[in-house]
């Protein structure tokens, strides 16, 4: 018999654990697997505007586009030095094109790398 919360393992006869107060189950349920899944990323513009990457991540929140953004904590520290980078799954690049194609950033720190375009 095991504990479903805590998973500890009882005797044939407890019905319920003694720390948690649950009724006792005969299997605890399979733990899903842990695959960590690869994504190759795509830089798909930088910015040195912290007001540009908070719309952005706002934007791709609401999404299942698996996105990041590098060094925007650094381009907080540093400004100017080196812009934050939004890198996107280079298999759902063209969704975040089209989900950002209407955009109005500041110009003034952005750019869209042509590669990618």
């Amino acid at each position: 018999m095991y504990c479903p919360k805590c998973k500890a393992e009882y005797r044939e006869g407890f019905t319920k654990c003694s720390e948690c107060q649950v009724d006792l189950v005969k299997e605890l349920p399979k733990e899903p697997e842990n695959k960590q899944e690869y994504i190759e990323y795509a830089c798909l513009l930088t910015t040195f505007n912290p007001g540009d990457i908070a719309i952005i991540k706002s934007l791709l929140d609401g999404t299942d586009i698996k996105y990041f953004i590098k060094g925007d904590h650094f381009a907080n520290i540093k400004p100017l030095v080196d812009p934050a980078r939004l890198m996107i799954d280079k298999h759902q690049i063209d969704d975040a094109k089209e989900l950002l194609k209407d955009l109005k950033l500041n110009w003034a720190g952005i750019s869209f790398h042509k590669k990618d375009r």
